[in-house]
């Protein structure tokens, strides 16, 4: 299941620095004097309490290392410097732990900033908030400084969530502890909301709401996964019967299926069953499956995906990454929804190679008859491209956060107009 990162601040970056940065401490790293002042004010401007100045990595290291070992808010450095480069100070950050947050920026080829995202942040106490080319604009920097709003305050520890036992999560599962969140996929042309990606999350008795990055690691593989669907699903369909008594329009639900669920023809037949026993439509809902997925016991999934087509179930290839591989099992699978990973939609509006190869999977998805849904939109250009293109669906924080069930009517209620208007422009 997917997981949310950003804050709401993404969509309105306003609204950030009085919350958020007001009082951190932040440094910038740029060889240059001129470009170094001008990236200093900008964040003066975004209410920062200390700007700190460093004219390489070497420098940067010393002045961070004169703070006595406490990780500075944020560092924003350049790409390109005499001494150590900002490849090198990116490395040097994460192994050492001096910073929580990065921004890189630079006015080289875009994709030696890709280099940048492509490092595993994964496993570093340092979030990289994502990447910039210059001149750098206040809004670009504002907006990519939200995805930090969460995170203003420093936790003791920065170690990997640790994941539950098998007791817990059975346990879980028995409590029915896991519950889908629902996040929109809106019509780029009209604005009108069309679909829904069920996300999983764990409301967890002591830790409160927690994302899949705290559980779904634990489960793959094991005998716990099939019931976790088979309960996610339950809950989809009894949202499913509640919103058509409550006059919504007719609506679609992306679940996602694991490799492992996928390939076993019991847990199928069992997954269908569940879904005619409810009387909802096997068209309200679209298994989402990932190319790994299909990937691992090809035969047997390529043969239960026939099965669900057959009985009028929708199939989505999740994060489409446009490769011969992804393109040879698209074409050859009965899907009838592409989703395009938000790594080639977010900043395609920026980055010339990002265009590229969102453009080259719409015209894929297009010439296929299937319908394209843009992951991952947080900004108005990148919404405006996936316009100009043709993309059907986009799902995103510039549209809407998951949210509980509970909260889907109110949120078309307040925010149909301003769907609408986005849809209108040009």
């Amino acid at each position: 299941m997917a997981t949310d990162t950003l804050t709401e601040a993404a969509t309105d970056p306003t609204l950030a620095p009085a919350r958020a940065w007001a009082g951190q401490r932040v440094l910038v790293v740029e060889d240059s004097a001129v470009q170094r002042g001008y990236l200093a004010g900008l964040l003066r401007e975004l209410a920062f309490g200390e700007v700190l100045e460093a004219a390489d990595g070497n420098e940067a290291l010393q002045v961070l290392e004169r703070l006595g070992g406490d990780a500075i808010f944020l560092v924003l450095t350049d790409l390109e410097m005499p001494g150590m480069d900002g490849i090198e100070l990116t490395c040097q950050l994460r192994e050492r732990r001096l910073a929580q947050n990065l921004i890189v920026v630079s006015a080289r080829d875009p994709r030696l900033l890709e280099i940048i995202e492509s490092m595993d942040f994964d496993d570093a106490c340092m979030d990289l908030l994502g990447t910039l080319l210059k001149p750098v604009q206040a809004d670009a920097l504002a907006q990519l400084l939200a995805r930090a709003g969460r995170k203003a305050v420093v936790k003791p520890a920065c170690a990997p969530p640790d994941m539950p036992g098998a007791d817990e999560l059975a346990r879980a599962v028995a409590q029915q502890e896991f519950i889908p969140y629902f996040q929109p996929k809106v019509a780029i042309r009209s604005g009108q909301l069309k679909g829904l990606e069920a996300l999983a999350r764990w409301r967890h008795p002591t830790r409160g709401l927690l994302s899949p990055l705290h559980f779904i690691d634990a489960m793959e593989g094991t005998p716990l996964m099939e019931e976790f669907t088979l309960g996610m699903v339950r809950q989809v369909l009894e949202r499913l019967q509640e919103w058509t008594q409550s006059g919504l329009p007719p609506l679609t639900v992306s679940v996602n299926l694991s490799a492992d669920n996928l390939a076993e023809r019991g847990f199928i037949d069992r997954l269908t069953a569940l879904v005619m026993a409810s009387g909802v439509a096997p068209s309200s809902l679209v298994w989402e499956v990932t190319e790994t997925s299909v990937m691992r016991q090809l035969s047997h999934a390529l043969t239960n995906m026939g099965r669900l087509r057959l009985m009028g179930f929708g199939l989505a290839m999740d994060d489409f990454g446009i490769g011969y591989s992804s393109m040879q099992q698209f074409a050859r699978c009965p899907f009838t929804e592409l989703k395009i990973d938000r790594a080639f939609v977010n900043g395609a509006s920026q980055w010339p190679n990002r265009h590229v190869v969102l453009k080259s999977a719409l015209d894929l998805g297009q010439s296929l008859g299937v319908a394209t849904v843009a992951e991952g939109v947080e900004t108005l250009e990148d919404w405006q491209l996936l316009r100009e293109l043709g993309c059907d669906l986009a799902q995103g924080y510039l549209l809407a956060r998951p949210m509980p069930a509970e909260e889907l009517v109110g949120w078309i209620r307040q925010d149909r107009r301003r769907l609408r208007a986005l849809a209108e422009q040009a």
